[in-house]
């Protein structure tokens, strides 16, 4: 049986990573250990923190004055390690507020430090990215690059005179980014990287000086930076399966997964602007491609679609509890079949099939 997979993450992973992890999960690389198994300290496994490193360096073409981070706590975590590693001079962190991460993201520096919203969506119930002139003369500003819940995604860098930090988690490895435009990216694994457990930062150097003397030793980026990663003990099957998906994404070419996204999204959202049952509440502009809501605009018609389409193998398809509805998340792994098996499911569903 064929299950498409729709879920904003956990999300699918691509079958051939699946199955390349299946062969070694018992005896990796004739080393008689499960990766499971493998000390961080080891060769076998130092060879695979570095190949992961390698692999984002090539595939994002991150300078060289950046260092790469693989953490825990997901990108929650980072909402409070990043006022505490570089709010150190201000004291404030300005945000563009564009929904529920953004949101969460500025509840936790609050704890720390003094926050500003220099523009925010939240008129138009968070449909649109703003497009205020953005001034900020705080530690950092923070923006959430693709919103999972709202369906939203900046399409431009905002241009300003202090760090930029991007919260890149549900869109990271989807489309081109020009690192060097960002003074820190972060990124949970789950959704475009791999599995659950390892959380990507990607920071520029010299903010590495900011961090505060008294901080605790896990919560500093210099520390990891100065252990590679490896000060205690890292999500080491998470890392090794981000690694097979850095490698799927190579093998398929980059270029020719960001425009498979490109068509798939483009796809539904053409059933979904004629549709005369289902509709998309985003502007047209700010539409991501990643997580793409949708409604019939009646609960219970929304439910029984939720069960129709689950009888038809397209599972995860439900709305976040704070906005209802349905979701379809495109991430890199969806195959071009899903997406088909949707549209046809939902036409399927309008056309009066229960």
């Amino acid at each position: 049986m064929t299950v498409f997979n729709f879920s904003a993450g956990p999300a699918v992973l691509p079958v051939p990573v699946l199955l390349k992890a299946q062969s070694e999960l018992l005896n990796y690389q004739g080393s008689g250990q499960s990766v499971l198994e493998l000390s961080h300290r080891s060769g076998l496994f130092e060879h695979i923190i570095e190949e992961t490193e390698s692999l984002l360096r090539e595939l994002l073409q991150i300078p060289d004055h950046y260092r790469v981070l693989f953490l825990q706590g997901g990108a929650t975590l980072q909402f409070s390690m990043l006022p505490l590693n570089l709010a150190t001079v201000r004291q404030r962190v300005d945000f563009i507020d564009t929904g529920s991460w953004s949101q969460k993201a500025m509840q936790d520096a609050e704890a720390f430090i003094q926050t500003n919203i220099v523009a925010s969506s939240k008129a138009d119930r968070y449909r649109s990215i703003p497009t205020d002139t953005i001034r900020s003369d705080a530690d950092y500003l923070h923006i959430t690059w693709n919103n999972t819940l709202e369906g939203t995604t900046f399409t431009s860098v905002p241009t300003v005179d202090v760090p930029l930090v991007a919260d890149f988690s549900s869109s990271i490895l989807s489309e081109p980014i020009d690192v060097s435009q960002f003074d820190v990216i972060y990124a949970g694994a789950q959704k475009n990287l791999g599995s659950a457990g390892m959380t990507l930062v990607i920071i520029k150097e010299d903010l590495l000086q900011r961090t505060p003397d008294r901080l605790g030793s896990y919560l500093r980026y210099d520390t990891h930076a100065t252990h590679h990663s490896l000060y205690n003990t890292p999500p080491t099957y998470s890392i090794y399966l981000t690694k097979l998906v850095l490698e799927w994404i190579k093998e398929q070419g980059f270029d020719t997964i960001v425009e498979r996204n490109r068509k798939q999204a483009a796809s539904l959202y053409a059933y979904l602007d004629q549709s005369t049952l289902f509709s998309n509440p985003v502007a047209i502009q700010d539409r991501s491609r990643m997580n793409i809501p949708f409604t019939t605009s009646e609960t219970e018609l929304d439910e029984q679609f939720l069960q129709f389409a689950e009888r038809h193998q397209l599972v995860n398809l439900k709305g976040h509890r704070s906005v209802g509805g349905m979701r379809a998340s495109l991430y890199n792994a969806m195959p071009t079949a899903g997406v088909d098996a949707l549209i046809a499911v939902l036409e399927r569903f309008e056309q009066g099939e229960r």
